[in-house]
């Protein structure tokens, strides 16, 4: 059992070079970030490494694609909208996001993930869920 920082807290911390992330650490809540477990996670302890968090030092924490997919698992869509362009930006993370989310498929919630993965990746989601759908036949 392994608890770590993700969510809107996750999105402000970490490496830059490679996605964005958020831009409002001064707005957030240092007190109760958002803490999951990853055992009891689809995702396991994927993307979850190492950072320094404000008032707890350095912790377990997921980076971004992590805190994007578990805010999107957790239904957290408004906090998540806008990933693909604002938070994520970089192409090359879709096939792992896409692939991640279509294991929430037999979730109870899975019609508003797919309504959101359909605003956030567009064609690129109608294309990945149809290939997943085919290679099901």
């Amino acid at each position: 059992m392994m608890k770590y920082v993700t969510g809107l807290n996750a999105l402000n911390l970490g490496e830059r070079d490679d996605t964005p992330g958020d831009w409002h650490y001064s707005a957030l809540d240092w007190e109760r970030p958002m803490i999951l477990d990853t055992e009891r996670s689809p995702f396991g302890a994927q993307g979850v490494g190492l950072e320094d968090v404000p008032g707890r030092g350095i912790v377990p924490t997921a980076n971004h694609v992590r805190a994007c997919l578990d805010l999107i698992e957790q239904g957290y869509f408004s906090d998540a909208q806008g990933m693909r362009e604002n938070f994520i930006s970089n192409e090359s993370h879709t096939p792992e996001i896409l692939q991640a989310v279509w294991a929430l498929r037999e979730r109870g919630n899975w019609p508003a993930i797919d309504r959101f993965m359909g605003r956030e990746y567009l064609t690129s989601w109608l294309v990945f869920k149809r290939s997943q759908l085919l290679r099901q036949e």
